[in-house]
């Protein structure tokens, strides 16, 4: 394997812990500092920048690799039956390793998508969760706010009503 294809090997390894850690079920005490954490050194343009780059040129050697695989499978076809076996084994070979290396470009590119889809779902989620927290004492507050202001609203309105009947029974009289 060539030098850029172990680069993106350890890429690759480095992106399957990483969405191993953002994936486990961790508390949210924990998973919040740990989040952050791992953001931190993403968040710095010099490293956004570089990683599109990557990227950009994983995507190209997967491009490159299809390419091989396609003109490989075309030189299996163009062999005749009686061809040496060698010359076939050898095909077979480059074919083995084209194939590698498009899986290797591919899961890596998808994985990329991935972990970033989860990591911003986990965001989210702490997110949520922080606010449901927090919003849990402020509900209990208003809650008890709303139903004084409720009680107070149902009494107003059993008064009003007595009003009427009396209302109703002095038009009755008269």
């Amino acid at each position: 394997m060539s030098l850029y294809y172990n680069l993106i090997f350890a890429i690759l390894s480095a992106e399957i812990i990483l969405f191993t850690i953002i994936s486990l079920p961790l508390p949210s005490k924990l998973r919040a500092p740990l989040l952050n954490a791992i953001s931190k050194p993403f968040q710095s343009v010099q490293v956004q920048v570089s990683i599109k780059s990557i990227l950009i040129f994983i995507l190209i050697l997967f491009i490159d690799a299809f390419n091989k695989c396609y003109s490989i499978e075309q030189q299996l076809k163009e062999i005749p039956p009686g061809a040496p076996y060698v010359d076939r084994s050898e095909i077979q070979a480059k074919r083995f390793y084209a194939q590698r290396n498009l899986y290797l470009t591919g899961f890596t590119l998808f994985l990329t998508l991935i972990t970033n889809r989860t990591y911003s779902l986990v965001g989210e989620l702490i997110e949520v969760k922080k606010t449901v927290r927090g919003g849990a004492l402020v509900d209990d507050k208003a809650l008890v706010e709303l139903k004084e202001e409720l009680k107070a609203k149902n009494e107003e309105i059993n008064s009003l009503k007595e009003k009427a009947k009396e209302f109703s029974e002095e038009y009755d009289k008269i």
